[in-house]
């Protein structure tokens, strides 16, 4: 059956490279298959923490594991055999030490979301370093300035849409943490080991140039509004039905459990993993005080629920009413699959239906992009010292998706000098939502919010202020992990 809006979603502005199935090899490889000259990196120079700075070590080990989805048992990848994988958690200024240990039947990498970090531990292969091969180790030597919510993943092919992704948490050590406990929340969207893997999943939507019938793969959810509701702010949000959504690694009939005591103050660091699903978020029966986003503080607001985009994170601070009460992700618009829910307990109570629908959902749900910024969070006032412009474009049939006019690896590379204030006007030129991600920088939106990863509705403008303080080959991409590997991904380098 094809999509009846297929005719909205097949708009393709700007003139996009013939580039579908080359797609499959892999974040920070040329997308037409590897025209571009092949670039070595090597192994990048080891640095030593300086005099007195605290160190931290680690070693992640990338691996085939087994998960099991309440009661049924699936084969994926993890770090460490856990999904979420363990978390990293440093000081801001502590010098990192991290190991990979590929014991995968594939390479990897390791991209440490939101950080701004020296380049060549950036993890993308082809632009910051070569990939990890099967049986090999790399490590990962930075120093972690900004405290936040951060996480890290592959960054190669559909990884992501595995069980690689862990959460890592730089603390702020001047923050006086006026709360009683601490729940960090991942959430993601699962397919993989279901009879399909993602890799699948990406073949089947270049094949088919994202057709509505997915032959019972669990590739494609496209039926009213693409599988979305036609309600809300972001149109058309996902390609990809998912059979579970997770918070924490367990679906919401056999939910993870989270207790604190009555009147408890409790932070939660709440991330978006994943791959294809923006959520709304709920506490039922509470309302939530959201404090940062991307890392950055904002005025607190007081919401009673809200949206998260792919590479998205929130901290919020909550106070704990008397019962057991359900936190709920809700996918944006997608028809199949459920929610995510986990069970917060302070007291007596029964538990919540795996579909309960809090009435916080029912009301008014924050987009993150309209909170205020803190005054400490804000850049130094200063006009741009240069201007780019950067359009989202692309297709469902072909599938392929690109930027300014051609998939990566056939687009032209930003170009900023070392020192500039950097604008770029960024334009969503498509019918669906596009989470924006920029590695190894946070930017501005025009009130002065700082993220390093917005969600851009269906034809949405806005511009992006950044400090070009951090030298090196950075990628711009949107973090829906399927566009990003069609070909919606383009370079920022510096100009020597």
């Amino acid at each position: 059956m094809t999509s009846p809006l297929i005719s909205r979603r097949n708009i393709l502005l700007g003139s996009l490279g013939v580039a579908s199935a080359a797609a499959l090899s892999g974040c920070g490889a040329p997308a037409d298959g590897g025209t571009a000259p092949a670039r070595s990196f090597g192994r990048p120079t080891p640095i030593t923490p300086s005099p007195g700075q605290r160190g931290v070590k680690k070693t992640l080990t990338a691996a085939p594991t087994t998960l099991d989805l309440a009661g049924r048992e699936v084969t994926t990848w993890a770090y460490n055999g856990s999904v979420p994988g363990p978390l990293v958690r440093a000081n801001a200024g502590d010098f990192l030490r991290l190991t990979l240990n590929n014991r995968l039947p594939a390479d990897t990498t390791i991209h440490w979301h939101g950080l701004r970090l020296r380049n060549a531990a950036d993890g993308v292969p082809g632009l910051t370093q070569d990939p990890v091969a099967s049986g090999e180790k790399f490590v990962y030597e930075f120093t972690a300035p900004d405290p936040g919510t951060y996480f890290f993943h592959p960054h190669v092919g559909v990884q992501l849409d595995r069980g690689l992704y862990a959460p890592m948490i730089i603390d702020d050590p001047r923050e006086p943490g006026a709360y009683d406990a601490e729940w960090i929340i991942v959430l993601d969207d699962w397919i993989d080991g279901t009879g399909t893997t993602p890799d699948d999943v990406l073949e089947k939507l270049i094949a088919d140039g994202g057709a509505a019938d997915s032959g019972g793969m669990g590739g494609m959810d496209h039926g009213s509004m693409g599988g979305m509701a036609a309600a809300g702010p972001w149109g058309d949000a996902g390609d990809v039905t998912y059979p579970y959504f997770l918070i924490n690694g367990k679906p919401a009939t056999d939910p993870d459990h989270l207790s604190a005591k009555p009147g408890q103050k409790v932070r939660l660091r709440v991330i978006n993993a994943a791959s294809d699903t923006i959520f709304a978020v709920a506490l039922g029966g509470h309302r939530m005080m959201i404090t940062h986003t991307d890392g950055h503080t904002v005025k607190p607001t007081e919401v009673g629920a809200f949206y998260i985009g792919m590479g998205e994170r929130y901290d919020v601070i909550v106070t704990l009413a008397d019962g057991v009460f359900p936190l709920v992700a809700r996918p944006f618009g997608k028809t199949s699959g459920g929610q995510a829910m986990a069970l917060v307990r302070t007291g007596k109570g029964s538990r919540p239906r795996a579909d309960v629908k809090p009435a916080e959902l029912a009301g008014t749900i924050l987009i993150g992009s309209t909170l205020q910024p803190a005054e400490s969070a804000k850049l130094p006032a200063k006009n741009p010292d240069t201007t780019l412009d950067l359009s989202l474009e692309g297709s469902m049939k072909p599938y392929r998706w690109g930027m300014n006019g051609a998939v990566y690896g056939q687009n032209e590379p930003l170009s900023v000098k070392e020192g500039q204030r950097l604008r770029i006007n960024v334009t969503n030129a498509t019918m669906m939502t596009h989470p924006l991600h920029l590695h190894g920088h946070t930017f501005a939106l025009p009130s002065g919010l700082r993220k390093d990863t917005v969600l851009l509705a269906p034809m949405q403008a806005t511009a992006i202020d950044l400090d070009a303080d951090n030298a090196g080959d950075w990628m711009v991409h949107c973090h829906n992990i399927y566009h990003a590997e069609a070909g919606m991904m383009i370079a920022l380098k510096y100009a020597q």
